[in-house]
């Protein structure tokens, strides 16, 4: 418990004029000088024998796209006979935010909602919570610090994306052949389970581990999408760039998993290489920590990822526009002013100055 501002300079005017009125003899002084002093009393006796309180805070969702809503809720009741005036403190990403408090009458439990700032991708803390508990006037507060910190995490947008063009893949072992269309490539071997198809056992192995193992087949007419994604702090004039091409890989990437299309994400430095067949949530969260980095490493992307290759970076870099020329289909996305679709040798460049220019571009162009 501690006196405000305002109950310090209340405290000492009173006891002042309390002082001045009783040395000169003015009644009247004094006697206001006492009141001001009882009045800071009384805020307080108020605040250290206030009714008791039961708080509890929730943060929702804890993983969120980038601009939409996070919410934090806090649900207050007064257990006592007398009614309660406080404010509350939450700590979003370091920063203070006050959050507004309607008095509090005994018996009702009080919801109140504030926003949690999304603007900013990554991972951060929300909290500790600070209840400040206000006594009369204004004039004295205690301040009550519940400790549990929960952590949002903040993911790139993710744009709808119509599709992908059509595949000529190479072979997932490595094989530099392009399959147009039937047949199937090993991609995989896991345990055999009772019901699996015994056309599928993979002998070679089964014998040499003594373990029978199934055969995991992938049609090599189905597109497979690798997106190597430029993480050099040097291919990007303003950072606001680099959030707009990471937002181009979540959408390409999820709308590819999302129509059944293996993925593979990469980016340039080598510090992100995820090879996913199923689930988006591996990649966003990988994207939502992403950070631009010095240096000019220059990631290559596998044989068998050969397929839809999608370069997305702040710039045409030469190297990069190669990179993608290596694919049965090389498209570069690069985060710039609109300019007209154009092609550097058998790749197709894109250009927009936000992601959903250049999303819409790939609808527009490039989706089948």
């Amino acid at each position: 418990m501690r006196l405000t501002l305002r109950g310090t300079g209340t405290a000492v005017l009173g006891l002042l004029m309390l002082g001045v009125g009783l040395w000169w003899r003015y009644p009247g002084m004094a006697a206001f000088g006492l009141a001001l002093t009882a009045l800071v009393l009384a805020s307080v006796v108020t605040v250290l024998v206030a009714s008791p309180l039961s708080v509890s805070r929730t943060v929702r969702p804890r993983t969120v796209p980038r601009l939409a809503r996070c919410s934090g809720r806090l649900e207050l009741s007064v257990t006592g006979r007398w009614p309660v005036a406080l404010d509350a403190v939450d700590v979003v990403a370091g920063v203070p935010s006050v959050v507004e408090v309607p008095l509090l009458a005994p018996g009702v439990v009080e919801a109140v909602d504030y926003a949690i700032p999304t603007e900013r991708r990554g991972v951060f803390d929300v909290g500790p919570l600070t209840l400040r508990r206000q006594g009369l006037a204004g004039l004295a507060q205690a301040r009550t610090v519940l400790g549990e910190v929960v952590q949002v995490r903040v993911v790139p947008r993710v744009l709808p994306v119509r599709g992908l063009p059509a595949g000529a893949r190479r072979g997932q072992v490595g094989a530099d052949e392009r399959v147009e269309r039937g047949g199937t490539d090993l991609v995989g071997l896991r345990e055999y389970v009772p019901g699996d198809d015994l056309r599928r056992l993979h002998w070679a192995t089964s014998a040499r581990t003594g373990t029978l193992m199934i055969r995991e087949d992938a049609d090599p007419a189905r597109p497979h999408l690798a997106v190597l994604l430029d993480d050099n702090s040097a291919s990007y004039a303003v950072e606001q760039r680099f959030e707009e091409a990471v937002e181009v890989a979540a959408s390409l990437v999820t709308s590819a998993l999302e129509q059944g299309h293996p993925v593979r994400l990469l980016t340039s430095s080598g510090g992100t290489d995820i090879d996913q067949a199923q689930d988006a949530a591996p990649i966003l969260s990988a994207l939502a920590d992403l950070r631009l980095r010095d240096g000019d490493g220059r990631r290559t992307v596998p044989v068998r990822d050969l397929d839809v290759v999608a370069v997305i970076s702040g710039t045409a870099v030469p190297a990069l526009v190669l990179e993608a020329g290596r694919a049965a289909f090389g498209v570069v996305l690069v985060v710039d002013e609109q300019r007209p679709v154009g092609t550097a040798g058998s790749v197709l460049v894109l250009s927009g100055a936000s992601a959903e220019d250049l999303v819409g571009s790939w609808n527009a162009v490039v989706a089948r």
